[in-house]
């Protein structure tokens, strides 16, 4: 796969450059290389790393993902092998406190003088690291462009992550992780135009009683299956998911709508043009 995408990322480096519209900077990577002895250091599309190869994601699509998020300045965005630290940079620039890990170093150096270049060096920070290895347990918002067999590995972490964390990818899917929303750039773009979106959903797999009866849900990820169970009848739950820590459902012709926090569910019920407050709580994983 690998060797597939690198020779993908060759081919669309030649692609885009041609068509300018990469905003790359041709020399090639000295892996390992003091940073502090090379300042005019930049990057080419499709040097190796050491994961996958870089190749920028565009600056458009860069701004699309942002809009996808919906960041605002109270967010902290954390960037997965940040590259160039254009998404980082981008993000500080709409007030964001943001991240980047990058594998690097001399990435990290181009993108630490980049961001102080764009006046935003206060809220743009830079550190080299594996983002395996790397604690991003504060981001409310993620943000990476890897493959695809990385984006599974980094899975159970985002999913762990504070329900609501939003999770934004370049391209690349999360296996059978179903997308909250796909974008994809019309305009002025060849080659990885599409970006995923995520909300990392709270965990509400099990029992709940809710009211007199005894609500039964099974999750795959945002997705919700299960019964509400009300003098010994078991209604199908219906049109079931999650977003964040938000949940939906319909049973028994009304459909409910609330959050989730810390064992407990509230929200208010509609149907039968009547509307009332409904609250659960766990009584079994």
């Amino acid at each position: 796969m690998m060797k597939m995408f690198r020779t993908l990322a060759a081919a669309c480096a030649v692609s885009l450059l041609a068509l300018g519209a990469v905003q790359s900077h041709a020399q090639p990577a000295q892996a390992g290389k003091d940073s502090a002895t090379t300042p005019d250091y930049v990057p080419h599309t499709g040097q190796a790393g050491k994961d996958v190869v870089w190749v920028p994601t565009q600056d458009a699509l860069v701004q699309r993902m942002l809009d996808m998020a919906k960041v605002t300045k109270e967010d902290k965005l954390v960037d997965l092998g940040s590259g160039d630290g254009r998404t980082v940079i981008a993000a500080a620039k709409r007030g964001l406190t943001a991240r980047g890990i990058e594998y690097n170093p001399d990435l990290v150096t181009l993108s630490q003088r980049n961001a102080a270049a764009e006046g935003v060096a206060d809220r743009a920070r830079f550190e080299r690291g594996d983002i395996f290895e790397s604690d991003f347990k504060e981001a409310t918002v993620v943000t990476l462009f890897l493959l695809p067999e990385l984006n599974l590995r980094l899975r159970p972490i985002l999913l762990d992550m504070k329900p609501g964390t939003r999770v934004v990818s370049n391209t690349f899917t999360m296996d059978d992780w179903t997308p909250d929303e796909t974008a994809v750039l019309a305009e002025n773009c060849v080659n990885f135009c599409r970006a995923h979106f995520w909300v990392v959903p709270a965990k509400v797999g099990g029992t709940w009683r809710l009211g007199d009866g005894d609500l039964r849900l099974s999750q795959t990820f945002q997705m919700l299956e299960g019964t509400l169970t009300r003098a010994g009848k078991a209604l199908p739950i219906t049109e079931a998911r999650m977003r964040g820590s938000e949940i939906s459902f319909v049973a028994d012709g009304r459909r409910y709508t609330g959050t989730v926090a810390e064992g407990r569910m509230s929200g208010r019920s509609e149907g039968a043009g009547q509307a009332q407050e409904w609250q659960a709580t766990r009584s079994a994983n």
